[in-house]
């Protein structure tokens, strides 16, 4: 679904509403030049664009204020704040991001008003939908409420963003004014609320791919469930998802054969997608410098430096104990208490020789191993900064070199053909909700249950044929090797046993890090674990020693749960003495 911009007409962000409402009482007689002039677009036409670009900003880019920290894949929020991810390139570099691996933020900080501004601005898009939609004449009953259920989804995906990484919002729906604006009350209901809609009303299918339908408002759902704790109702949406779920496509949802086609440009929109960002390249969205094409604009700083796919610019680099978090025993089972102790995974002079699960390889670059079809990572020569980022790239964002120009943009001069790629971010996909299921019948003390989901997951990655290859052939259109040889000692076995309660929940909870790493959700499942403390200092203890960003870092409990809200959003909105945003605890 092609995207359309909207960043002029559609206000930028909550204190651009309110605030604005607050000048003059003209304001409230007449439309303020900048803004949506409800009789223009009220036909299906003009409603079904406004839409569109409230779906535009689901990749976290095109509203006034975006930025490296506003992307759909949340590298900075789940990855870098995380035990998962170094911010990469030098610290100087994109100074702002370094607080976030150290846990020193500030409520000034420059990143985070891109992330607020650019959820409100999706949320405010959605209310400019559900607003117009009852002006429009020629829009049919049942579609005009398919339109308002998808609205309502956004607005409520827009929120849980929110929600998960500032905590204390203000749920801005299209009843919003200046004098009901607060974030003192609890929005979880109002989320609810828009998700329940959208399950009653959305269809199953659509014909256009990037639509969401039913079964992604019930995952969605599941997912605001989980974050509340609410075990029992989030498992009863997500058996119903595994057994009947299907795609927007009418495609039954199941996890791919290969791991890595999750990733994988030519595969996007599978039978594994549930919900994710679309993008799309080579489509006159192109740009060198800022402005907000489509081709995964989020991620353009997440490549190796000086090599291998991209011109720049060596962000969001894994961590070494992510790399040694997929070592394996004898069986082929997690080390789930030991991973960090003995050699490091490729250590640069006394590298670990063990088992590894063969994910690792889909999802770091590691020295001496194929990278795709750019041939072997050659290790530091890629890395900008590797006392300050480590030894390893990313990969699930980047593209086959024999990609290059088919899922590439090619109309700007440096960022569009390296670094614009049509490659989907996943925000839902069915190993997660698979993964959900086993937490759930963990907690609810099904352990055989829990174990079976745990191995389905397990089970997609024991096949050789699946393995990153050396000597072999990588084939981009199917994202797995032909031919070749193990590129290291890869070794996944099944779960026989679940022997207790405590055992099942880090079971699953290690194969959540395994199975998502890089992919945005890391800080946000230790936090909801209730574990991030315990993690978090205990990972900075490790490495504050060999790492510069880490020598101070320390995480707090009863503070860096979420991360400050704006400060200049604080000013903006309590201008005038009246409180409206409060702070949250600790900043």
């Amino acid at each position: 679904m092609k995207k359309i911009k909207y960043k002029i007409i559609i206000p930028a962000s909550l204190s651009v509403i309110v605030v604005l409402a607050a000048c003059s009482k003209d304001f409230l007689n007449k439309p303020p030049l900048g803004t949506l002039n409800p009789e223009i677009v009220a036909s299906e036409v003009g409603v079904q664009g406004v839409l569109i670009g409230a779906y535009s900003l689901v990749d976290g880019e095109g509203a006034s204020g975006d930025g490296f920290a506003s992307g759909a894949s949340n590298w900075i929020f789940g990855g870098v704040a995380s035990d998962d991810a170094n911010k990469g390139s030098d610290p100087s570099d994109v100074a702002d991001a370094a607080p976030m691996e150290d846990w020193t933020i500030t409520p000034t900080n420059g990143a985070i008003p891109q992330k607020w501004k650019l959820c409100y601005s999706g949320a405010q898009r959605c209310n400019d939908v559900l607003r117009v939609l009852p002006l429009a004449t020629d829009i049919p009953a049942e579609e005009a409420t398919q339109i308002s259920a998808q609205a309502r989804f956004l607005r409520a995906f827009y929120h849980f963003e929110l929600k998960k990484i500032f905590g204390n919002i203000v749920y801005a729906d299209e009843n919003l004014t200046l004098d009901n604006t607060t974030n003192t009350t609890d929005v979880w209901p109002n989320i609810e609320a828009d998700l329940n809609f959208a399950v009653d009303n959305l269809p199953e299918t659509f014909s256009d791919e990037g639509r969401v339908n039913k079964w992604a408002a019930k995952a969605l759902l599941a997912k605001t469930y989980m974050f509340q704790h609410k075990y029992s109702d989030a498992y009863t949406l997500l058996k119903d998802i595994i057994a009947n779920g299907k795609t927007t496509k009418g495609e039954k949802y199941a996890l791919l054969p290969h791991f890595y086609s999750n990733f994988n440009p030519a595969q996007k929109n599978s039978a594994e997608s549930v919900f994710a960002a679309q993008t799309s390249v080579q489509d006159g969205s192109s740009v060198d410098w800022g402005g907000d094409p489509n081709g995964n604009y989020g991620d353009i700083l997440n490549f190796p430096y000086t090599g291998g796919p991209g011109a720049c610019c060596g962000f969001y680099n894994p961590s070494q104990d992510l790399a040694d978090a997929f070592k394996t025993d004898a069986n082929g089972l997690p080390l789930l208490d030991t991973w960090y102790s003995g050699n490091h995974v490729s250590d640069v002079t006394t590298p670990y020789v063990g088992n590894l699960d063969p994910r690792i390889d889909w999802t770091m670059g590691r020295k001496g191993i194929p990278y795709l079809d750019w041939g072997n990572h050659p290790g530091d020569a890629w890395i900008r900064n590797p006392g300050a980022d480590g030894h390893f790239s990313p990969i699930k964002n980047v593209y086959a070199a024999s990609q290059k120009d088919s899922y590439t943009d090619v109309g700007s001069a440096y960022w569009g053909p390296t670094e614009l790629v049509a490659n989907n971010v996943n925000i839902i996909r069915f190993a997660d909700v698979i993964l959900w299921a086993a937490e759930c019948a963990a907690d609810a003390g099904d352990l055989a249950a829990a174990m079976d989901y745990v191995n389905q997951v397990r089970d997609r990655v024991t096949d050789s044929n699946t393995w990153v290859k050396k000597g072999g052939s990588y084939d981009a259109a199917n994202a797995v090797y032909t031919g070749g040889t193990n590129a290291d000692t890869y070794k996944i076995g099944l779960y026989t046993s679940f022997p207790s309660k405590d055992y099942a929940i880090k079971a699953v909870q290690f194969e959540r890090r395994l199975e998502l790493a890089m992919e945005g959700h890391r800080f946000f499942d230790l936090v909801r674990y209730g574990t991030a403390g315990t993690v978090l200092n205990a990972y900075y203890d490790r490495y504050r020693s060999i790492m510069p960003l880490k020598a101070n870092a320390h995480w707090t409990a009863g503070k860096n749960e979420y991360f400050p809200i704006p400060q200049g959003e604080i000013d903006n909105l309590n201008s005038d003495g009246t409180e409206r945003l409060v702070q949250n605890p600790g900043y």
